[in-house]
C-alpha cells in the first residue's frame, strides 16, 4: 500500500509555484517541477529530502540511486550529483520537500539515546530509506505550519527536533548518527567538503584540507573519495563548473570571462573540462539549455 501523502502534497502545492521556494520555516524548501530525459548536475545539500509525488534519480560517481514517495534520501555532506525527475502518473509535476540538516541538533538528540552497536561505518555519503508511518505523520506536523506561520516561530523547532528523533530511530539512522560524531570521519569529511565549497575559486592546497579536517593526506584522500565519490580535486571542479554554467544562463558574462571568475587560470582548459562534463562547449550547452526552455 502506497504512503498517503495528498495532504502533504495540498499544503506543498498551496505554498510552492514551479520551481525552489524557500519557506518560512528554517531550513525547509520545496521543489516543484516537470519531468525530464535530461540528466542535470546539482548539488545537493546536506538534508533529508522527501519526495511527495513523482520521483528522481541521482548518480555519484558509479553509484545510482532512484526514490519516490516510499521512501526518502539522507544526503550526509554536500555533493555535487546529476540527477533527473521525473513526473507522477498522467503528466502531474515532480514535488519534494527538504529539510537542511543541523548538526548540532543531531548531536544533542542523539547524546539522549540509548547508545546503538554501530555496523562497519557507512561508506558513501548519500542513502535512500524506506517511509515509515511516523515520519510520514511528522512531515505532515511540519508542513501544516507553512498554513499558519504564526505558529512557526514556537512549533517549528520542536517538530523539527521530532521529525530528526524518528529518523535517528530508523534502522538506517547510522548515517545520521555519524554526522552527531564531530570526531568522526564522516564529520572531518564534512568540514574538508564545506572548505572546498566556500573556497572552490582558489588553489586547492591538500595541507590546509588536513588542517581542517584533522586527518593525513592518506586517511583525507580515502575516505573523502568514499564519502564523495570524487577525490578533493574532482569534487573542487564540479563545484567550479556548475557555478560556472549558471553564470553563463544567467548571460552576464562570456566564457572566457567565466573561466577566471570561478578559478581557471586557463580558459582553454575551462571548455576542455566543461565540454567533458557537459557533453559540449560552454556556449553551444548554454543555447541547447534556453532552446529547450522556450519550447517547453
Amino acid at each position: 500500500m502506497k504512503n498517503d501523502l495528498t495532504p502533504h502534497l495540498d499544503i506543498a502545492l498551496r505554498h510552492a509555484p514551479p520551481g525552489l521556494t524557500v519557506t518560512r520555516i528554517p531550513r525547509v524548501d520545496l521543489c516543484v517541477g516537470q519531468g525530464s530525459t535530461d540528466k542535470a548536475p546539482c548539488l545537493y545539500r546536506s538534508m533529508i529530502c522527501f519526495i511527495l509525488q513523482g520521483s528522481k534519480r541521482v548518480a555519484i560517481n558509479d553509484n545510482l540511486l532512484s526514490y519516490d514517495s516510499e521512501q526518502y534520501l539522507i544526503s550526509a555532506l554536500d555533493l555535487p550529483l546529476t540527477g533527473q525527475i521525473f513526473d507522477a502518473e498522467e503528466g502531474l509535476p515532480y514535488v519534494a520537500v527538504s529539510l537542511v540538516l543541523d548538526p548540532a541538533i543531531l548531536a544533542e538528540l542523539a547524546a539522549t539515546m540509548p547508545s546503538v552497536r554501530e555496523s562497519e561505518p557507512t561508506k558513501i555519503g548519500i542513502t535512500v530509506n524506506p517511509m515509515s508511518a511516523p515520519l510520514r505523520d511528522t512531515l505532515l506536523r511540519l508542513l501544516s505550519l507553512l498554513d499558519s506561520p504564526e505558529d512557526i516561530p514556537a512549533l517549528a523547532p520542536l517538530v523539527e527536533r521530532e521529525l530528526l528523533y524518528r529518523l535517528l530511530q530508523e534502522p538506517q539512522g547510522q548515517l545520521l548518527r555519524q554526522i552527531a560524531q564531530p570526531d568522526g570521519a564522516l564529520s572531518r569529511i564534512r568540514r574538508a567538503a564545506a572548505w572546498i565549497r566556500d573556497n572552490y575559486k582558489v588553489r586547492l592546497q591538500i595541507e590546509v584540507l588536513c588542517d581542517v579536517s584533522g586527518m593525513s593526506r592518506a586517511s583525507l584522500h580515502r575516505h573523502f573519495l568514499s564519502m564523495t565519490g570524487l577525490s578533493p580535486v574532482q569534487y573542487q571542479k564540479q563545484l567550479r563548473l556548475q557555478e560556472a554554467r549558471q553564470l553563463l544562463l544567467a548571460g552576464e558574462h562570456r566564457a572566457s570571462d567565466v573561466a577566471f571568475v570561478v578559478g581557471y587560470e586557463s580558459a582553454s582548459q575551462f571548455s576542455r573540462e566543461y565540454t567533458r562534463q557537459f557533453g559540449v562547449s560552454p556556449m553551444r550547452d548554454v543555447r541547447q539549455i534556453r532552446h529547450t526552455i522556450k519550447t517547453s
